[in-house]
């Protein structure tokens, strides 16, 4: 150990030196060591400095290449800035001149949207409503952006609005046939095949359909038209091809509705109401009169006639008892002969008559009856107007069917039934008449022969 030898203060700040400056370094053991290590130390120090040195020469020499290389790109830039200078000055000169062009075009364009978006807004409405649609769906979805749309439309959007409009122009003059779900009367929905004609009707079978306006369903019609055009629109369907007879409401639909809506011959009486059936009543009664005195006098017609080309009297006709009164009063004198022949025509005439009286009657009572239930129908108008005023026009609906369909049926009653009651009062005179020409025919000849006896006495 080296505790007896004195350590200057040079060699101990070596020492911490190194011990600081190499923590791995081996601890020397002894003087000669440290100087090794110390010696070592210098020289690797040396080398680190020397290859420093080195590398920041390198890295001077670089950064004079990348200053230059800078300089070069700041001249390039500046010369490039001067250039774009230029150019912006002169497109600065060119800007008002765009900007009105600009202004120009999109006043154009505002125009040109304008009328798109209407277009389409329109066609959207248009189509959406179309029996097309229920063939080709969905072709109002572009229509109606199109028409919500804040932008100036693209020429592809042009190109699909054309497209619709073109593709309904077509379909319009065409008859399809294809299969569709149709909604029943009765709310079941079911798959049928059915036949687009145009735009303007939709039939399955003999059946007419039409498209719903709030569901955009098929439905059928809750009452179908006359039988002639069922009988039409089931030929047409059934036909391949070739012309076809069918019964086309322009419309769309419109006329057609409103012509199953026209009530029937029923439910025309049935809005005359108690009235109304009456006066039917009593008009069938006055017809059924009238008929049974038209064979009543056509047969009692045809006696007579046959009895005024015979001889012999019959009684089983009015002629007859009429000749078979003279038979028996063959021998009374003018006067009375005649007197006899007037009572046995009275006799005749109210059998003759019958039933004309009540015809008459009722053919005056039929109208009265028509004003009966015009007046008893305002009545009721007016209770309804009284209690729900005049807001709802489908109230006073009924009271006012009411009145004017008993004035019809008292019309239409009393119109034939006076000329029924004018009819039998011609044939009754007729036959009134025929009588009363043969009395006198006796009645003269009776004369005769009184007055030939006479004059041979």
């Amino acid at each position: 150990m080296m505790s007896g030898v004195k350590r200057s203060p040079i060699a101990v700040l070596c020492a911490t030196v190194l011990a600081a400056g190499v923590a791995t370094a081996q601890e020397p053991k002894s003087l000669g060591q440290l100087l090794e290590q110390i010696r070592k130390g210098s020289s690797a120090e040396r080398a680190e400095n020397q290859q420093r040195e080195q590398e920041f020469r390198a890295a001077k020499e670089k950064q004079k290449e990348m200053l230059l290389a800078a300089r070069a790109n700041k001249a390039a830039a500046e010369a490039k800035s001067k250039e774009l200078e230029q150019v912006f000055e002169e497109k600065e000169k060119l800007l008002p001149e765009l900007q009105e062009s600009l202004r120009t075009r999109l006043g154009t364009l505002g125009e040109l949207f304008g009328v798109v978006r209407q277009v389409a807004g329109d066609t959207a409405g248009f189509v959406r409503l179309s029996l097309i649609s229920t063939q080709i769906p969905g072709r109002g979805e572009v229509l109606d952006r199109l028409a919500e749309s804040t932008e100036l439309p693209s020429v592809e959007d042009l190109e699909k609005l054309w497209f619709v409009l073109q593709q309904e122009m077509t379909e319009t003059g065409r008859v399809t046939r294809y299969n569709h779900t149709v909604v029943s009367a009765d709310g079941s929905e079911s798959d049928r095949e059915v036949v687009r004609v145009g735009v303007f009707n939709v039939v399955s079978g003999d059946e007419y359909l039409r498209l719903d306006d709030d569901t955009g369903k098929i439905v059928e019609l809750a009452r179908q038209p006359a039988p002639r055009h069922r009988t039409l629109a089931k030929k047409f369907t059934a036909a391949q091809s070739g012309l076809n007879a069918f019964s086309v409401d322009p419309s769309r639909g419109v006329i057609l509705r409103m012509l199953v809506q026209n009530p029937t011959l029923q439910e025309r009486i049935q809005q005359g109401g108690l009235v109304g059936y009456i006066i039917i009543g009593l008009g069938a009664i006055g017809v059924a009169i009238a008929l049974y005195r038209f064979i009543y006098l056509g047969i009692v017609g045809r006696k007579i006639k046959s009895q005024a080309k015979r001889e012999e009297y019959d009684d089983g006709n009015a002629l007859g008892r009429v000749l078979a009164v003279y038979e028996s009063s063959a021998n009374a004198d003018v006067e009375t002969l005649e007197l006899k022949l007037d009572e046995a025509i009275l006799k005749e005439t109210p059998a003759l008559e019958r039933g004309n009286a009540l015809v008459r009657v009722l053919s005056v009572v039929a109208p009265l009856l028509g004003l009966l239930g015009t007046v008893t129908g305002m009545i009721q108008v007016f209770q309804q107007i009284q209690l729900f005023g005049t807001g709802d026009p489908k109230l006073m609906a009924g009271g006012i069917s009411m009145a004017l369909v008993t004035t019809v049926l008292g019309l239409v009653m009393a119109i034939p039934l006076v000329l029924l009651h004018s009819v039998l009062s011609g044939r009754t005179k007729a036959l009134v008449q025929i009588l009363e020409e043969q009395s006198a025919g006796i009645i003269a000849r009776h004369a005769e022969k009184g007055s030939v006896r006479a004059e041979s006495h």
